[in-house]
């Protein structure tokens, strides 16, 4: 395996600055390595740069110089963000210079085991539930990740006899090499980044490297009600330990009875784990109507989190009141709070389609929902039928704004009022949040879930969200 202290006195480039890129520029200089970081912002946008200057770091801001990559580069480390069109990543490939992303310098450095995370849809919440499920078994996890800490610090503090459970991206398995988590999940994939990966099937070999190297020591976890899923695991060396609502499983975690794909049941469906290896009969955890959180797909977030804290040698017994207890992550499916009749929900983290349909299928009452976003091109047409059967009324506003508009009135909703942009975004959320809760009634719910990423015109999802419970808050 490479190791930082193989790239001693060796030139190593960071592209991209943020906590992950100032975490790994930190690692490869303690291992003596020659580091330069480049970010395209202007310093005055970097506020990491101050720290890296004290450590004698080279720091370029403001733009990739021509010459940064040359023939005495060893490395180049990039931000998961940032596109393979990028200068310096063209020229550091032409050259057959590696090209990284923060998470496989992690893997090389981590004496604890990995547990790995992706998917579409569920990363964080899942991510959340399992670091919650796993020091309530006494096994010691470490978060990090796509979750908000860098992956590198994680690895540096962890010990053997940890775990260290990891968000991940599609952005930075599709920067791996060697990486090999000894539990792999992969959740569910549906047409996403597809701006940024070319099309699906970029995306879907990038979530594949998850289990590019996994050995028949390791588990892998999926999702076998996803038809993609099971093509990509379909011939794995590692264990198998798939998840369920549909299907009564041979062996992992399951809903007994399943559900029913498209329609509500009012029977009592539990949690069940099936192991294949032992002659005992499945082991039942909970129903499913006393999990923390509400919606069919949370149902599916708890499947896997079982799944993968069994693989990582959690008994089932020690899962079910955490479960129980566990109410969910800010910005996703979030309660803000109830004013004149009417609950507000936050799920800002929604910037797909499937996560928005997802998050309304998981309440019961009359919605009106507050969407729109960056333009990556999509027509959202896959919404027609929520919007035609599960909203009251409809709020857009950022560069979709008039598509998911045309989408709505096509469905025959009659609800339909478009935001007008200003330049200040505070302002257009809190204009599309009095808008909603003109339109709601006592005994309705205002749902911020904007199927699209926040970058038209807010920093990132969290930013959204905030200024929505705010808004909410002063109405």
């Amino acid at each position: 395996m490479n190791q930082p202290a193989a790239y001693r006195d060796r030139q190593v480039i960071v592209l991209g600055m943020a906590r992950s890129g100032v975490s790994v520029a930190k690692l490869f200089h303690k291992a003596g390595a020659n580091v330069i970081v480049n970010d395209k912002k202007e310093r005055e946008l970097c506020p990491e740069a101050a720290e890296l200057d004290a450590l004698g770091i080279s720091v370029i801001c403001g733009y990739h110089p021509d010459d940064l990559v040359t023939e005495q580069t060893a490395l180049l480390i990039k931000n998961p963000g940032i596109p393979y069109s990028a200068l310096p990543v063209v020229q550091a490939e032409a050259l057959g210079i590696p090209v990284i992303t923060e998470v496989e310098a992690a893997y090389w450095i981590s004496p604890a085991p990995i547990i790995g995370i992706t998917g579409s849809n569920g990363k964080t919440t899942t991510t959340t539930i399992v670091g919650e499920l796993l020091q309530a078994a006494g096994l010691s996890p470490i978060v990090a990740g796509n979750i908000g800490r860098p992956l590198c610090e994680a690895a540096a503090e962890a010990n053997e006899r940890q775990w260290v459970v990891a968000e991940l991206s599609s952005f930075q398995l599709k920067g791996t090499k060697q990486f090999r988590p000894s539990i792999g999940a992969l959740l569910n994939l549906a047409e996403t980044h597809l701006d940024y990966h070319g099309g699906m099937d970029d995306y879907a070999a990038s979530k594949a490297k998850l289990f590019a190297n996994q050995t028949s020591g390791d588990v892998a976890v999926w999702n076998w009600d996803d038809e993609l899923c099971r093509q990509l695991t379909a011939s794995l060396p590692s264990r198998a330990l798939p998840f369920s609502l549909y299907s009564v499983l041979e062996q992992g975690v399951y809903v007994n009875p399943p559900f029913l794909k498209g329609e509500q049941s009012d029977k009592e469906h539990f949690i069940v784990y099936r192991c294949a290896s032992k002659q005992e009969e499945p082991f039942v955890l909970m129903p499913t109507s006393e999990l923390g959180l509400p919606g069919r797909h949370n149902v599916a977030n708890a499947l896997a989190a079982i799944a993968i804290c069994i693989a990582a040698g959690a008994e089932p017994a020690q899962l079910a009141e955490p479960l129980r207890v566990f109410k969910g992550v800010e910005h996703r499916l979030e309660y803000v709070r109830e004013y004149n009749g009417v609950k507000f929900y936050n799920d800002s983290k929604a910037t797909n389609p499937m996560a928005t349909m997802m998050s309304v299928s998981s309440l019961q009452e009359p919605i009106v929902l507050i969407a729109g976003g960056l333009d990556r091109g999509s027509d959202y047409m896959e919404l027609m039928p929520l919007f035609r059967d599960r909203l009251k009324g409809l709020v857009v506003l950022g560069e979709t704004g008039e598509k998911l508009a045309a989408v709505a009135k096509q469905a025959g909703l009659t609800k339909v009022e478009i935001v007008e942009p200003v330049e200040d975004a505070e302002a257009v959320l809190r204009q599309a949040t009095l808008q909603a809760a003109a339109l709601a009634e006592p005994g309705d719910a205002v749902l911020l879930s904007p199927a699209c990423a926040s970058w038209d015109m807010f920093d990132s999802f969290e930013q959204r969200g905030s200024i929505f419970k705010k808004s909410a808050h002063t109405l």
